[in-house]
Parts: structure tokens; sequence; C-alpha cells
């Protein structure tokens, strides 16, 4: 990664499962000038329980009270052609494409299709498997951490720098759980914080309003923000 501050967008599961909306999304990362845009790489049967409902809002957004979770969130999951068309649409649109992986077949595929990084979501930091083939891989890691408590995030970077992960090739992101995050619940100190403890880079998920809260985090020392 060089020194220049790194701008993801993320992007998700907002194309719903559609090319056309995920093509949009790309170009409009672009054009706002973003480094990468940032997608979900999933197989849902591995990250969805068959008995899991959704929750309420979801229930409202979608219109669809008798889906199940799984139901759902198989609609949003890309296969490896789909992979593909993005990636070629984003080097039309002179932006890389990016992605988390959930599980370790998706990881095998992301590392297949030859991405130069690689990002961990927050949810799956305690997953040592996950992080461990990550790991092996040899690309730089970003490592989110929004659901993770300071020791989830040491034990994760153990487990990376076992696998002979050099600090150098990985970046945490301080990042508020919240859509969107108030304020009151930034908190950048926690950034500094982290990358003094576990002299690491550190950048900034921001789930904020608006980019003041980007830009500060900038000030801070942050060397990715993904918006």
């Amino acid at each position: 990664m060089n020194k220049k501050v790194i701008i993801i967008a993320e992007a998700g599961v907002n194309h719903n499962g559609n090319l056309d909306n995920a093509k949009k999304l790309i170009l409009a990362a672009a054009n706002a000038g973003a480094d990468y845009v940032k997608f979900q790489t999933f197989k849902a049967d591995k990250l969805v329980s068959k008995d899991a409902q959704k929750a309420e809002y979801q229930k409202v957004n979608t219109g669809k009270e008798d889906e199940s979770m799984l139901e759902m969130v198989k609609k949003f999951e890309l296969d490896k052609e789909f992979h593909i068309e993005l990636i070629n649409h984003c080097a039309k649109c002179n932006i890389k494409f990016l992605s988390s992986p959930f599980d370790i077949e998706s990881v095998e595929l992301l590392v297949d299709l030859e991405l130069d990084l690689i990002k961990i979501p927050s949810g799956e930091i305690t997953n040592k498997p996950l992080l461990r083939k990550v790991a092996q891989a040899g690309l730089p890691i970003i490592i989110s951490t929004g659901m993770a408590t300071h020791d989830e995030v040491a034990s994760a970077l153990e487990v990376l720098i076992e696998e002979s992960v050099s600090k150098s090739e990985i970046v945490v992101l301080h990042c508020t759980t919240n859509y969107p995050a108030p304020l009151s619940e930034v908190n950048l100190k926690a950034m500094v914080q982290m990358g003094i403890d576990f002299g690491l880079r550190v950048g900034y998920s921001d789930h904020t309003e608006g980019i003041g809260v980007a830009s500060t985090a900038v000030a801070l020392g942050a060397v990715i923000i993904e918006k």
C-alpha cells in the first residue's frame, strides 16, 4: 500500500443481486474519485441459519413478511462470473475492485481473481480459520473492527502474525457499527489508540453523514477511509 490516503466506496450488497445496479454503483464510486469500490463475497448458506428470520425493518423494506433471512441474503450472493463482470467494469471505469469474504470458499475465490488486497469484515474477526486463509493468500490486509472488542482485534492480529503476515501489510480500521453513526459515538481517539497499542497503520470506516469526521480521521493519521 502506498502513502496516499486510500478511499474505498462501500457498495456492499446494495446491488440487490442486479448486475446493472452493481455497475451503476461502480460508476458512481469512480465519478466520486474513490480508489476502490467494495462489495461482499459470501455463500449465503454458510453465513445465515436457515431458521433465521428477517428483522422488522427488513420485512418492511422488502415487503415480504414470509421470506426468511436466508432466502433474502441468497439473492445478494455473487458467483464467479458476476465478480468477473464487476472487475472488468471497474477496469473500464478506472477504479479498483475490492470485496470482503465471509467464508473460506469466498477467500479462495477472491484470491483466484487476483485482487491486490483483501478486507476482513468485522463480523468475521473471530473466525480464525478464515483469518488463517486470508493470511496465507499473501495479500495486504485491511481489518474492520466495528463489531469487535479490543481483545478480539488483538487476537486476530496474533493469528495473522503467526501466519507470517508483516505488520507493514496490515491496516486496522476503526468503525462505529451504526447507520448512520451519531457524532457522539465516533470516538476517533480509539483509532489513534489502536495504532499505538498494535503498532500498525490505521484507518476509519465512516458511517457518519457528511465528510467532516473522515477528514478529521485523516488529520489524525488515517491512511484509509471507507465511506
